[in-house]
């Protein structure tokens, strides 16, 4: 009997024993994982830590061989504006020594400099004159015409010249180089303002559209042309009184085409008859003779 209990005994005191060791083992177990999973998470922010380092180190570089290539470039220009002082200097050098006849010669360039400054601003002024004339006449016509239909006559400045566009359909019949009388009265306007400026001369343009003429005595358009600009300018010499010397008539037949000639609209605008008031060359060929020099 003692003897099955002892065995009894023996045997759950390594029952016990054993159970124990098992629970310890695997309280060992898990500790070792925490700790392994901690050193593995170490390594791993310390292995990004290097990468971000390394990362840093190409930029720096990368950084370092630009900034030298900036100081090559900058020693470079150092040297070249060394050596332009250098020559700069030397040029001061040699001005230093110039000789009399020289330093006259300068002076004499000096001064032809101020003459034509000088007379660049007569030429500015001339023009702004010219300008501030042809404006006053261009406002003295408009006024002595009234309100006409600015499709029947027109005046503008272009390029320092003054031009009077008056329509075919005002001054002439279709097809014919007689003037209207409605047409006279306007010329006599016309006439009243340019009487007023002894000095100008005028030339009277004959324009036509595209459309060949065949009438009468006349071969073409060009002979069209020509005798529409006659007829106005017998009637502003021997009607109105403008010095004949002054004025001359030119026909331009259908080649200076203020339009298109592929509609109604553009031919009727293309018949045209026009005043050209002729800028005073001779005054201008006098400014631009050159100043005499000193």
């Amino acid at each position: 009997m003692k003897i099955q209990r002892f065995l009894t005994v023996a045997f759950c005191s390594i029952i016990f024993f054993s159970c124990v060791s098992t629970k310890k083992f695997k309280t060992m177990q898990e500790t070792w994982q925490t700790r392994y999973d901690s050193l593995n998470r170490a390594y791993a922010n310390t292995q990004a830590t290097l990468n971000t380092c390394n990362d840093s180190t190409a930029s720096m570089a990368t950084q370092r061989s630009a900034l030298q290539s900036q100081i090559d470039n900058l020693n470079k220009q150092v040297a070249m504006l060394k050596e332009n002082n250098t020559q700069a200097l030397r040029q001061l050098q040699d001005m230093s020594v110039i000789s009399a006849s020289q330093a006259a010669s300068i002076t004499k360039s000096l001064e032809n400099i101020g003459a034509k400054d000088v007379y660049i601003q007569d030429l500015q002024k001339a023009m702004a004159h010219k300008d501030s004339l042809n404006m006053a006449l261009v406002m003295n016509l408009k006024g002595a015409i009234g309100n006409m239909d600015d499709q029947d006559i027109n005046i503008k400045v272009d390029k320092g010249v003054i031009y009077i566009d008056i329509s075919d359909k005002l001054l002439f019949k279709s097809g014919s180089y007689d003037v209207t009388e409605k047409a006279k009265g306007v010329l006599g306007k016309v006439a009243l303002v340019l009487k007023n400026q002894p000095d100008m001369e005028f030339m009277v343009e004959g324009h036509t559209d595209n459309i060949p003429y065949k009438r009468g005595v006349l071969v073409d358009n060009w002979d069209l042309s020509v005798k529409r600009a006659t007829s106005v300018v017998r009637i502003l010499q021997k009607k109105y009184g403008l010095e004949p010397s002054k004025i001359s008539a030119s026909g331009r037949s259908e080649y200076v085409p203020v339009t298109t000639n592929d509609t109604p609209e553009g031919r009727a605008a293309n018949r045209r008859t026009r005043i050209v008031v002729l800028p005073q060359l001779d005054q201008f060929f006098k400014l631009l003779e050159s100043p005499k020099q000193p």
